[in-house]
């Protein structure tokens, strides 16, 4: 039997709750923990008792972003043991670029969509440091809830990558500001997420699950068809905008990155191969 890392909760009525518990690994996202979520997103959406969902994780931080204890080949051996292949991809095993991209394409960026399609309304609520691959958990659901204390940050272009596989910046932050949090790396507050419009509310840290479940009360009172039909006209609206397009650009060109370091440094998904950046060699000429 494979360890639960989460727990699926049934708070209120109308609400289901989702936990990330692995609060001793900061929540460090494995695949795992991504297809145990992804069932418990299933589950919810079956069960239509469940009006709205809310994402949340036990301890101090809401996650530390990917696994990154794992190495590439336990995360694809993983991957093809536990992923159920919704995107149609294999070759998650193959070596090089085949068997990185498989591999995201399956467990980031597909299992991202399709909680961002959820046709329930979702709602993260985010305490403490939610970092890199953590960020796509969050931006997926439709309204973000953060206590003071938290931190944002995608740090991944001091590892040689773009940005992380679903690359929603742009969209919630602006495309300035987003080039700002991705060039500098920096850890934004909850405050500047919310003056930015990433964050809908930020509330004191003992407030914040009572407050995600009110405002999930709230909305469960809706109709069900109403709801539904509300989110997918704003999310049908970015699309025509362009946003699933681009973000489907913007996870070649990571992969791009992936490919670029193996070449030169000989590591791909696993940043404690990262060379310090002090001691990155120039990239050779022609």
């Amino acid at each position: 039997m494979t360890e639960p890392l989460i727990r699926y909760e049934d708070p209120a009525p109308g609400v289901a709750r989702i936990v990330m518990a692995r609060a001793d690994k900061m929540n460090a996202i494995n695949p795992t923990m991504i297809f145990q979520i992804d069932a418990a997103f299933g589950r919810a959406l079956a069960d239509d008792s469940v009006k709205v969902i809310i994402l949340a994780a036990d301890g101090k931080h809401f996650s530390a972003g990917h696994d990154i204890a794992e190495t590439v080949e336990m995360y694809q051996a993983d991957m093809q043991e536990r992923s159920p292949r919704v995107s149609g991809w294999s070759g998650f095993n193959e070596p090089g670029t085949h068997g990185w991209y498989a591999s995201e394409k399956e467990g980031y960026l597909e299992t991202a969509r399709r909680w961002r399609n959820i046709s329930k309304p979702t709602i993260c609520a985010v305490q403490g440091k939610c970092i890199a691959g953590a960020l796509i958990f969050a931006w997926v659901c439709d309204i973000i809830v953060a206590s003071k204390d938290a931190l944002f940050s995608d740090p991944v272009v001091n590892f040689g990558v773009s940005g992380v596989e679903w690359f929603g910046h742009p969209w919630e932050l602006g495309a300035r500001k987003a080039k700002e949090f991705l060039f500098t790396a920096d850890a934004w507050t909850a405050d500047e997420a919310h003056r930015l419009g990433m964050v809908n509310h930020v509330v004191e840290r003992d407030a914040l699950p009572d407050f995600a479940l009110d405002m999930a009360r709230k909305i469960a009172l809706k109709p069900s068809f109403a709801l539904k039909l509300a989110k997918e006209a704003v999310n049908k609206t970015l699309d025509t905008q362009g946003q699933a397009n681009a973000i489907d650009a913007a996870f070649s060109l990571h992969h791009l990155c992936h490919t670029q370091n193996f070449r030169l440094f000989g590591w791909g998904m696993d940043p404690t191969n990262v060379p310090k950046l002090a001691t990155v060699p120039k990239q050779p000429e022609g």
